[in-house]
């Protein structure tokens, strides 16, 4: 049978790319977005690649379209094996200044999208017992910064949900898979799509990494089921920064403040929160002469449980050595 993904948000960024890699390794693909125009041209870029393709206009924030655009999936690709979450919105904006109406919107757009897209899926993968979720979410999902309160917030609630989903996973005996891929800075459109209120534009800070290498991290977790997934080291840092040292934390992304914004003034942007910013099916932003093109820069939870099992093990045969030793200490001593 053709195996079948669908990636929301996909026709930009890390979304395209995510959808493009599917395609190039033998996937039927669906891709789930507002725009029309970008739905179109996204739909062209895959269906080069000879597989079977579907665009499909929605808003996921929307469940009832998430639903539906399931459904239609089901029936003109096949049973679905691959749902990836990767749709968002954002404000860049200090948290006192964004409204209750933006941030239900980015709530909406970044994080219900994610429940809606997950459920729509499980109720095609349960009943098969198995399948693959994969949330994309954000190193700023793990460790907060200044300038991003709804997004931040709505990336947090991600890991909740999610956790929680994969404990009645576990107690029911499912067989689908959740994976959530925190991401670093991103070389893509979206940083001249969001919605500004700062008097100067977003700015990607170093290090900007390739969104086809967040794409293969993508797919990796797809083909080989993980409970997290870090890409980039600055990833890798902010969760271990925030583990260890919190509140040093914290004075560190407040120092951050200028570097997501760009030097000169610019007037702010309406961006994309409630409708399409215009624009290319493009994977690439403004920052291609500082990205980074790693294609293999990404870490695992498994990664990270087998280094803390030999940590632990290295400890416990040190402790034991010291206890073997001490008698011996005691008697030359005496």
């Amino acid at each position: 049978m053709p195996r079948v993904a669908v990636v929301t948000g996909g026709t930009a960024g890390i979304g395209l790319a995510t959808a493009q890699l599917f395609a190039a390794r033998g996937w039927s693909v669906a891709v789930i977005a507002r725009d029309e125009t970008r739905l179109r041209q996204a739909e062209k870029l895959l269906t080069a690649h000879g597989r079977p393709v579907l665009a499909i206009s929605a808003d996921v924030a929307d469940a009832e379209a998430v639903d539906a655009a399931a459904a239609q999936i089901e029936a003109e690709l096949g049973p679905i094996q691959a749902w990836v979450n990767n749709a968002m919105s954002t404000v860049v904006s200090p948290a006192d200044q964004i409204s209750p109406e933006e941030y239900r919107r980015v709530t909406e757009t970044t994080y219900l999208s994610q429940v809606y897209g997950t459920l729509a899926a499980l109720r095609h993968m349960k009943p098969r017992n198995r399948g693959a979720i994969i949330q994309v979410s954000s190193g700023l999902g793990i460790r907060a910064a200044p300038l991003q309160a709804a997004y931040c917030g709505a990336k947090f609630a991600v890991s909740g949900f999610t956790d929680a989903l994969r404990c009645e996973l576990i107690h029911d005996r499912v067989a689908v898979s959740l994976s959530v891929v925190y991401l670093p800075a991103v070389n893509t459109p979206q940083f001249g799509w969001s919605r500004t209120r700062t008097g100067r534009g977003q700015y990607a800070p170093d290090p900007v990494f390739d969104p086809r290498l967040c794409a293969e991290a993508i797919l990796y977790a797809v083909e080989h089921p993980q409970r997290e997934v870090w890409v980039g080291r600055t990833s890798l840092m902010m969760a271990a920064a925030q583990a260890i040292a919190p509140g040093l934390a914290d004075r560190k992304a407040a120092s951050m403040w200028d570097a997501q914004l760009e030097d000169t003034e610019k007037p702010d942007r309406t961006g994309n929160l409630f409708k399409p910013a215009p624009g290319e099916a493009a994977v690439d932003g403004r920052f291609s002469s500082r990205t980074r093109t790693s294609r293999h820069e990404f870490w695992t939870s498994r990664e990270r449980d087998l280094l803390v099992a030999g940590m632990a093990g290295a400890a416990l045969l040190g402790l034991a050595s010291a206890a073997a030793l001490a008698p011996r200490r005691l008697l030359r001593r005496l």
